[in-house]
């Protein structure tokens, strides 16, 4: 894979989602979920502050289109929303049914990728939406 490829990308974001579960899980044993979802908002926030000030990649805010900043505040709020029910969860559950469901979030962005963005699935594409689907369910029963 190469560092260009959206691929390689993709594939440490998935690597680094499972670490975060489990430092997540160990974590949020003696802390309040939404305190400890504070904590790494914090973290995030310094960690990419830095990258951004060192890499020189601060922009002037009037260089973002208005529906972009919009759509970049949503998301944050939508960010927010989810950290903060994914380490209730968490605190709640264990890693390795919380974890899988929080990935059904691949299920609706499919959909919502169909429905607002224009976006194609083939047949295989939706089959494997509805493996992934069934995977969820899989792991995440309490049999």
């Amino acid at each position: 894979m190469s560092q260009s490829s959206w691929l390689f990308w993709a594939f440490l974001s998935a690597v680094f989602a499972a670490m975060t579960a489990v430092f997540t899980k160990m974590g949020v044993n003696t802390v309040n979920s939404d305190f400890a979802t504070f904590i790494r908002t914090c973290v995030i926030l310094v960690l990419v502050g830095g990258i951004a000030f060192f890499s020189k990649s601060f922009q002037s805010l009037s260089t973002i289109s208005s529906k972009g900043l919009t759509f970049l505040v949503l998301s944050g709020v939508a960010t927010g929303l989810s950290w903060l029910c994914y380490f209730r969860a968490m605190s709640l559950g264990q890693a390795s049914q919380v974890a899988p469901v929080d990935k059904l979030s691949v299920v609706f962005v499919a959909v919502l990728g169909v429905l607002f963005l224009g976006e194609q699935l083939s047949t295989v594409n939706w089959m494997g939406v509805a493996l992934i689907t069934a995977g969820v369910i899989l792991v995440a029963w309490q049999g």
